[in-house]
């Protein structure tokens, strides 16, 4: 019987090849846009753990992340691109990265699926003060397309964080620093 770990890393190496495959990419192509040797992709296969910089490398080719999260964290909508929930400890800290300035695609990209982050970024671009060039930069980075007007429509219909809500919160927490 595989141990819990080694079952999670065939999980993830498994999602990862899966995606390469749908963004055409050869084994070949995708080693080395990550920086690795083919030989070692193909060894992933029969292997039971890898160096996390190898894998973290991997996933970046094929616009993933590789993020840790406690147990009874805020879990991903089934398509992945959206928080299942958004509870008040997640809203604020998503407003104090809204209010920081920091706009930084790590950062961002640590903080929830790139599509919402994408789409959050967008939504406070429109906020008079924010620096709205640097704000669609990033949004970009996160998901090409998000600041297109039909992206960002899907984005707000879908979206479990209300602008009615949330952009007043932020204008408050803004004002307040």
């Amino acid at each position: 019987m595989m141990d819990k770990s080694t079952e999670r890393f065939r999980v993830i190496i498994n999602q990862l090849a899966l995606e390469a495959v749908a963004q055409r990419l050869t084994q070949t192509e995708w080693a080395a846009r990550a920086g690795v040797r083919k030989e070692t992709v193909s060894r992933l296969h029969r292997r039971q753990s890898c160096d996390f910089a190898t894998l973290q490398a991997l996933a970046e080719v094929v616009g993933a992340s590789l993020t840790i999260t406690k147990d009874g964290s805020t879990d991903c909508t089934a398509d992945g691109q959206f928080p299942a929930r958004v509870d008040r400890d997640y809203e604020e800290a998503l407003l104090g990265l809204c209010s920081s300035g920091d706009f930084t695609l790590e950062r961002w990209k640590s903080f929830g699926p790139r599509f919402f982050m994408a789409g959050l970024a967008v939504m406070i671009a429109s906020v008079p003060g924010m620096d709205r060039r640097a704000l669609l930069d990033l949004a970009e980075q996160l998901h090409a397309g998000s600041s297109h007007d039909g992206v960002f429509a899907l984005w707000l219909k879908r979206s479990p964080v209300r602008p009615s809500r949330f952009l007043p919160m932020l204008a408050m927490q803004r004002h307040a620093a």
